[in-house]
């Protein structure tokens, strides 16, 4: 009986084996991080949701940064990263990130989706990833302002908080001449309209002043996120959507 369950016993000892160098890879993945600092983000709405009590359900809308396309596993998305450094951080609480992001897809192409996946679904927040696209296909900044706002509009409406974010900080997208023009309307309808942005662009520049090189944040296509990228966004991001929604020390001990 042992004799033939050795082989078997083999299999399983060597499938285990070569699966140990993927976990090691995968955990010390945010350990690897530079300190980023606290972007200070106003989410009145998934503040109070969360003093209530009530769950907090983030809905994570935008193209392949989002839908994690670089990733070599679903759980190394940001979002799935996201949603598991959030319910470490709050304990008991239900929180759900979901993520409806789809590659390749520009403002205009989300709006036509922005019902169905995402007003639908009434998230307490939208972290809407929007811009990368509309740069690498040139499209004309006023356009891209105005598809924008139109998405802000339908969201307000709804009730629904929104986060924008801005583009990373990658080869492609440096190299498109319509860049500039978009992150500006970007960040300008975000301070007209005071919504939040979180700035994947600070965030890696401040990276790279701490010594990491963009090659080990953005993939060998010179466009989408590593794991390492993904990992470093969701921690950095989850620190500062944290700072925003926890009651502060002062007004927990009234």
């Amino acid at each position: 009986m042992m004799t033939a369950q050795l082989p078997v016993m083999r299999r399983v000892l060597a499938a285990l084996l070569l699966a140990l160098p993927l976990l090691a890879a995968a955990l010390p993945a945010a350990a690897q991080c530079p300190a980023a600092p606290v972007q200070a983000l106003s989410l009145p709405r998934t503040r109070a949701a969360l003093v209530s009590g009530a769950p907090l359900r983030i809905l994570a809308f935008g193209s392949s940064s989002t839908e994690g396309t670089g990733a070599t596993w679903p759980d190394r998305t940001y979002p799935e990263q996201l949603e598991q450094r959030l319910r470490a951080a709050l304990p008991g609480r239900n929180v759900i990130v979901l993520n409806r992001g789809r590659g390749g897809q520009e403002v205009a192409e989300m709006l036509l989706r922005l019902r169905a996946d995402v007003l639908a679904l009434s998230p307490t927040l939208v972290i809407w990833q929007v811009g990368a696209n509309a740069a690498l296909r040139g499209l004309d900044a006023r356009e891209f302002r105005a598809k924008l706002e139109q998405g802000l509009d339908e969201l307000r409406a709804s009730g629904i908080e929104t986060l924008l974010m801005d583009s990373q900080v990658a080869p492609q997208i440096q190299a498109a001449p319509e860049r500039l023009h978009i992150q500006t309307a970007l960040h300008a309808v975000a301070a007209e309209r005071r919504v939040p942005i979180y700035s994947r662009t600070a965030l890696m520049q401040g990276w790279e002043a701490h010594g990491m090189p963009n090659s080990a944040v953005i993939g060998p296509d010179g466009l989408h996120h590593t794991d390492l990228g993904y990992a470093c966004l969701s921690a950095a991001l989850a620190q500062s959507i944290l700072a925003a929604i926890q009651p502060s020390r002062a007004s927990a001990s009234r």
